[in-house]
């Protein structure tokens, strides 16, 4: 009898203990992403804040990662990873007030610096000339990454800064094309950024052009914008 007992103990300790395991399993899939997007609005916050022009000119001559076959959704791992290491090389920032738009720019498309802002899609793109192309993730979080771009309208206005020059481009183009239109991360003769971000939960994607209308010399005034900190 004080075998069966025991057993007995030993089992309903057993279910007890895979019970607890399986409780703590459903409560990490249900905050997962909410403490993800949290931990993805520190790495922007932490890269506006030590954004500098003397770390962008460092940042600019290291090696960026260009492989868009590379480029994965975003998890936990990666911004986990992104987060204790800070390896996204930040060049600059980006900012569309009217949807509250603000990022920090990095060099190329690695898992940190895609988990951090937008991420530059040639490694001879140069700010304020020809095309520049920026991708970045679209999130179900609004104001995470590039889930804006989904409320952007024509008309309105990009910022783009590398702490030096202040570029303002003019919205005209904004749609959904298939996830192989390449030809909008080409140069062009005209001075235009381009913005791309997923759509239609990945199937697609949204493409956002600007036209340069004004460049400016960098000031603590129109900085601004950026909400550097």
């Amino acid at each position: 009898m004080a075998d069966k007992k025991k057993k007995r103990n030993v089992r309903v300790i057993v279910t007890r203990v895979i019970a607890i395991i399986l409780l703590l399993v459903d409560l990490v899939l249900i905050f997962n992403k909410q403490i993800r997007n949290v931990m993805i609005s520190q790495n922007q916050n932490k890269a506006m804040i030590s954004l500098t022009s003397e770390k962008v000119a460092q940042n600019e001559k290291k090696k960026g990662m260009f492989d868009f076959k590379r480029v994965k959704e975003v998890s936990f791992g990666q911004v986990v990873k992104s987060s204790a290491k800070s390896g996204a090389h930040v060049i600059g920032a980006l900012a569309i007030p009217d949807v509250n738009m603000h990022l920090p720019i990095c060099l190329g498309m690695s898992d940190a610096a895609m988990t951090t802002g937008g991420g530059t899609m040639r490694a001879d793109q140069v700010m304020g000339k020809g095309n520049y192309p920026l991708a970045g993730h679209y999130m179900t979080a609004k104001g995470i990454l590039f889930s804006p771009l989904e409320d952007v309208k024509k008309g309105e206005l990009v910022y783009l800064t590398n702490m030096k020059k202040v570029y303002v481009y003019k919205i005209y183009m904004k749609k959904k094309v298939n996830p192989y239109a390449v030809y909008l991360v080409n140069n062009t003769k005209k001075a235009i950024v381009t913005l791309i971000t997923c759509a239609d939960g990945g199937v697609n994607r949204w493409a956002v052009r600007g036209s340069l209308v004004k460049t400016e010399t960098a000031s603590k005034s129109n900085l601004k914008v950026f909400n550097l900190k």
